[in-house]
């Protein structure tokens, strides 16, 4: 019998209808248009609005897509998988609720929370899953709604996150297709640059924290943006370097789309041509946990069978690293 390896055989995403563009952001900090699009590549942004709609909102409107789609039974599903920054509640897991909500009866569930790269951890922990043999079909859905933590009077931050998700199936494939290599990284040292001060078990809420407006995401841009540029460049090289990988013989690179200037660093370190690199930034701002499924279900039209894709992240804490896989479908 051939090795099984995970295949990627469905996506699907969701994002909200409302609208946050960089000119409304115009009325509400002190910013503009030029200087977000020139700084970050963002033109707008999704927020989530609504009463009680929390990310299991935008991670059961992801998986609904991908099973619409594919045609999947939830009954079928053994494992979900959520990665997000930001769950409904401490405790009870978003995955879990989400499980039940789309019908994965059969299926356990738990979240992954490593800021903008879990998704990519995700899909290490999806593909380990699939690869013991022991289960079929793993659903991945990355999604976070970043609104909820953000302070729109921070322009740092404010114009930088929107909400989303986006969802990937993984089954078992038996042509060498799927999930080939990883390189993934984490160092405690950037806990500070990227964090939220209070609500945790160090600095449990309470009205001063509140009233110091703790629970919002503070950033060191600066920072983190150094970090990030040398840290996702680094490991996709290496990984095109471990893997025989050519500038001629990757197809794609997915990367996280948190910065457009990010981006374009790390595919002039692998060399890669411009057209192989897929953006779409401007539409939804840094989503997160959700970037990385929805350049998939935004570009999956353009991948063939066989493709060689990389993908990239760098978040918080710091957590970062890629993974090399081969595309193991064409749309239909």
């Amino acid at each position: 019998m051939n090795k099984i390896t995970a295949a990627i055989t469905a996506v699907g995403a969701y994002v909200p209808d409302y609208i946050l563009s960089n000119k409304i952001l115009e009325t509400m900090v002190d910013t503009n248009d030029e200087w977000i699009t020139t700084r970050t590549g963002i033109k707008e942004r999704r927020i989530l609005k609504g009463e009680k709609l929390g990310t299991s909102f935008l991670c059961i409107k992801a998986a609904e897509d991908l099973l619409k789609k594919s045609g999947v039974n939830p009954v079928d599903i053994d494992l979900v998988l959520v990665a997000t920054t930001t769950p409904d509640m401490p405790v009870a897991a978003t995955s879990v609720f989400v499980a039940t909500q789309i019908g994965a009866v059969n299926a356990f569930a738990f979240d992954i929370q490593a800021a903008c790269s879990g998704f990519l951890y995700g899909m290490s922990s999806a593909s380990a899953y699939i690869e013991s043999g022991r289960y079929k079909k793993v659903l991945l859905i990355g999604a976070d709604k970043m609104s909820s933590i953000i302070d729109y009077t921070d322009r740092a931050t404010c114009i930088i996150f929107g909400d989303g998700a986006g969802a990937v199936l993984f089954e078992p494939n038996h042509e060498g297709l799927g999930f080939q290599d990883e390189f993934l990284k984490s160092d405690g040292i950037g806990r500070e640059y990227l964090k939220i001060d209070a609500g945790g078990s160090i600095l449990p809420a309470s009205k001063e924290t509140v009233e110091n407006r703790q629970h919002y995401v503070f950033q060191d841009g600066k920072t983190v943006f150094k970090y990030a540029v040398t840290g996702m460049a680094d490991v996709s090289a290496k990984i095109m370097e471990r893997n025989n990988l050519t500038k001629d013989s990757v197809n794609w690179l997915v990367a996280h789309q948190a910065n457009r200037r990010i981006i374009d660093a790390t595919a002039s370190r692998m060399e890669l041509d411009e057209s192989k690199v897929l953006v779409n930034i401007e539409k939804y701002g840094n989503t997160t946990s959700a970037t990385l499924p929805l350049l998939l279900n935004d570009f999956e039209h353009l991948f063939k069978k066989g493709d060689n894709i990389i993908f990239a992240a760098f978040g918080g804490g710091f957590t970062w690293g890629s993974i090399y896989l081969k595309w193991a479908y064409n749309k239909q």
